[in-house]
């Protein structure tokens, strides 16, 4: 049996041992046989629950397509958004960075997310969250801002820019990311597992901000890349000088680049980034001719990067854990 199939058949276990869904407290429908027709709504309407004991608000959204951009505020983050599946429940819009502002002026990267998370602890399942914009320059999907922040079994679609994790710690499970420049970046600690990343055009997947003495910064682990025929990417480019990336288990086809990272025209960079792999496979794992500075883990290094290691931090959070407060 092989490693990933292991991984996968203890996935499905866990969920099993862990009960059925919690009953929602709200149900979105588009055709209005819910009570709201708006994500957005259903989240406004939501208590504020900011106390990690507090019960977490439950909303169930209906297969259909929403066109709306959605903000949750500090005080709303304890809530579980859950769709009836991925594929057919949609959240969409197509905000980017080059539209005009008040003021004339383009609007900027931070402000075109569909989804922005200000508030901790929350938890979205089995939904696309999308950018439609197109190829027109950085355009988000999800901008995270707030802290223990999970998605399970999502779809991200986007080009340029499609998922920000700005600050703070969150965990992806069996999600699907595609992209083409830079489309998974920024500065917080973020846990990859199993998830899928597909690159639509020449680019980067990663564009890291780790902040200086951070020890974690995006880590994926037992992960697949594929990419559009033809296609040719790097593993990552550093955003900032201090960027982390790290790579376990990888499944890398040959969109992977052999070098496998860029320095972003930054020679200074290339000594203060840690990019790093164990055991990647694939026609795109090519350790032999990997830039110098990355640097190959040991097995004995690549145990010490658990979800609880790098996730963590002062209060022990475990997204995988039944206990940590972050499965209902």
């Amino acid at each position: 049996m092989s490693f990933r199939l292991l991984l996968g058949m203890m996935g499905v276990l866990g969920a099993t041992l862990l009960g059925a869904s919690p009953k929602p407290d709200v149900v979105v429908a588009a055709d209005g046989s819910g009570k709201y027709t708006s994500v957005q709504d259903a989240i406004s309407a939501a208590p504020a629950r900011t106390g990690r004991g507090d019960p977490r608000w439950v909303i169930f959204v209906k297969r259909g397509t929403y066109r709306e951009r959605i903000y949750v505020q500090r005080e709303r983050g304890n809530i579980l958004v859950r769709g009836e599946d991925a594929a057919g429940t949609i959240i969409t819009f197509d905000q980017h960075a080059n539209l005009p502002g008040p003021d004339g002026k383009p609007i900027g990267t931070y402000r075109t997310p569909t989804v922005q998370i200000d508030g901790d602890g929350m938890i979205w399942e089995d939904l696309t969250l999308a950018n439609s914009a197109g190829r027109v320059g950085q355009a988000l999907a999800l901008r995270a801002d707030g802290d223990r922040l999970v998605f399970r079994r999502c779809r991200f679609l986007g080009w340029q820019d499609t998922i920000l994790v700005n600050r703070g710690r969150h965990y992806f499970e069996d999600c699907y990311i595609e992209g083409n420049v830079d489309f998974i970046f920024g500065g917080a600690t973020v846990y990859f597992a199993r998830c899928h990343v597909h690159c639509l055009g020449d680019g980067y997947i990663t564009a890291a901000s780790t902040p200086d003495g951070v020890e974690h910064g995006l880590v994926f682990a037992d992960c697949r890349i594929t990419g559009a025929e033809g296609v040719k990417t790097y593993l990552g480019r550093p955003w900032r000088n201090y960027a982390r990336t790290v790579f376990l288990r990888t499944d890398m086809s040959a969109v992977v680049r052999p070098a496998g990272w860029d320095n972003w025209g930054k020679a200074e960079a290339e000594r203060t980034t840690y990019y790093a792999e164990f055991a990647s496979t694939g026609e795109g794992a090519n350790p032999s001719a990997r830039v110098k500075w990355a640097k190959p883990l040991a097995p004995a290094e690549a145990m010490r990067y658990t979800v609880r290691a790098v996730l963590g931090g002062s209060d022990g959070w475990d997204p995988t854990d039944a206990t940590s407060g972050s499965r209902l």
